[in-house]
């Protein structure tokens, strides 16, 4: 998977259109998630478009698997999770990935269907963060 900061540099050169086809690009390479996971346990709230996030990995380095059945809201998953991935846990519960996602201006690039569950999806992610890296 690509760093945010890498996505966010190539993102950067991008308009419209090509920006959108970034993010489904991102969709794509996000790692494969078993449909056995794709649970309501798993569910993201609040989405217009079905969002999964499952943690894996260790309290040392933290590993998600996600997917969604919206092509463009899927990049905007994987742009949360390029953000967060395989880093310690407590620095995941304590990062602001909502500032680190500011680069993408997302609220503006973005429908706010599409942008609605993205607060939903963070806070999922920092509270597994916290659940693990609490033991």
């Amino acid at each position: 998977m690509r760093t945010l900061s890498d996505i966010a540099e190539e993102y950067e050169f991008l308009e419209g259109d090509e920006r959108y086809r970034l993010l489904i690009e991102l969709g794509r390479e996000l790692e494969a998630m078993p449909d056995a996971l794709k649970t309501d346990a798993t569910l993201v709230r609040g989405c217009s478009a079905q969002v999964w996030v499952y943690p894996t990995g260790e309290a040392d380095t933290l590993h998600f698997l996600a997917d969604s059945n919206a092509a463009i809201t899927k990049g905007i998953v994987a742009l949360v999770i390029a953000a967060v991935q395989d880093r310690p846990a407590h620095e995941v519960a304590a990062m602001d990935v909502a500032g680190a996602l500011e680069p993408f201006d997302l609220k503006n690039q973005l429908s706010s269907n599409r942008t609605q569950g993205v607060p939903n999806m963070i806070a999922l992610v920092r509270e597994h963060a916290a659940r693990i890296a609490a033991g």
